[in-house]
């Protein structure tokens, strides 16, 4: 009998026990769930500072700090949890999508403990991970909601019909709005990672500047950053060559007023057209003040019930991955040794 084979026998349990790795891009993230909604312990190293000199992560210098860190995350996870690896019932891991070898460390050690502890391997997407989060900051939630998908490599207007089956109400059709604010950080001489170094930028600025918003009558519930993002480098460069003094807090504010608009925008029209009471958010530019505030005000105004998890769930994490990988393995999607990891995976 193969170890597939050995798992798909496995006795499925509502109150199982998952360890989650997540390895996508510059956090090295290992979470303990229990049922699905409970943290048992959730820890991260971080190398970001290993990659603010080059202004961004440098897929190499990710990889490496996976390797150096992976073994002592999950160990804490699994002595801060309380457990010993023989309580564990799962391995979920982030299989994509991410940096290719950042994602390769992950997967690699959990298949390796997956098939010493003779228990299923759960492949997981980081995309569907970001929007399971929100099952973690609220226990009775359920589906069907609204969900918003705003990160550095999606942003997106999803219907999730049920805990399976999600429909993509509108995306982007070029940058990501958190790439998008990496763009203009950089422009404005802001250190890696751009998004709150621009928010906190934008606190001491106004909105003085009028950028260009895409027109949801045109574009229904799409989204397009190039234009903004190229309207504020042309603003930069053209103050340069004349010599004129800018003002880089009015445009940080400016710009993020910009943005966060176009997402608000969608994500209350897409509940009220939908029916639904419900919105949650994930992300890493879920973590946003600006957004929050927003989101906020008008959820109260329309008496929309909005979860919003705490920063902790919005930016990388595997307390998120490990919720999703609950719904994964109640369902019986268990992967062979085999896996791979890969770049790209498809938004549902």
């Amino acid at each position: 009998m193969t170890y597939f084979e050995n798992s798909l026998k496995t006795q499925i349990k509502k109150d199982a026990i998952i360890l989650a790795i997540e390895s996508s891009c510059d956090e090295t993230a290992c979470s303990v769930i229990k049922g699905g909604r409970q943290i048992l312990s959730s820890e991260i190293i971080s190398s970001v500072s290993k990659h603010i000199p080059f202004g961004g992560v440098v897929p190499e210098i990710a990889s490496r700090a996976h390797t150096s860190a992976i073994s002592i995350t999950v160990d804490r996870a699994v002595k801060n949890a309380g457990i010993s690896l023989s309580d564990l019932d799962a391995i979920a891991v982030t299989y994509g999508a991410g940096l290719l070898g950042a994602l390769l460390v992950g997967v690699s050690y959990a298949k390796a403990l997956a098939y010493s502890l003779d228990i299923p391997l759960v492949p997981v997407s980081h995309i569907r991970g970001h929007l399971s989060a929100s099952y973690l900051n609220n226990e009775n939630l359920k589906p069907p909601f609204i969900s918003v998908l705003c990160s550095g490599g999606h942003t997106a207007i999803i219907e999730v019909k049920d805990y399976y089956t999600y429909n993509v109400l509108g995306k982007t059709l070029d940058d990501a709005v958190g790439e998008a604010f990496d763009k203009v950080a950089r422009v404005l001489g802001l250190e890696y990672p751009g998004g709150p170094n621009i928010e906190k930028l934008a606190l001491s600025g106004k909105n003085t500047y009028d950028f260009p918003k895409m027109p949801m009558s045109k574009f229904g519930y799409n989204f397009s950053y190039s234009g903004l993002k190229t309207a504020v480098i042309n603003t930069v460069n053209t103050a340069k060559m004349k010599g004129e003094e800018l003002n880089k807090a009015d445009v940080a504010c400016s710009f993020q007023e910009t943005a966060i608009d176009m997402i608000v925008t969608r994500a209350i029209k897409a509940v009220k057209e939908s029916g639904y009471k419900t919105l949650t958010v994930g992300g890493g530019v879920g973590a946003n003040g600006c957004l929050r505030e927003k989101l906020t005000k008008e959820c109260e105004k329309l008496n929309i019930n909005l979860v919003l998890p705490p920063k902790s769930l919005c930016t990388d994490n595997a307390a998120m991955i490990g919720a999703e990988g609950y719904l994964q393995y109640l369902k019986g999607n268990f992967a062979n040794l085999d896996l791979n990891a890969s770049a790209n995976v498809n938004l549902q």
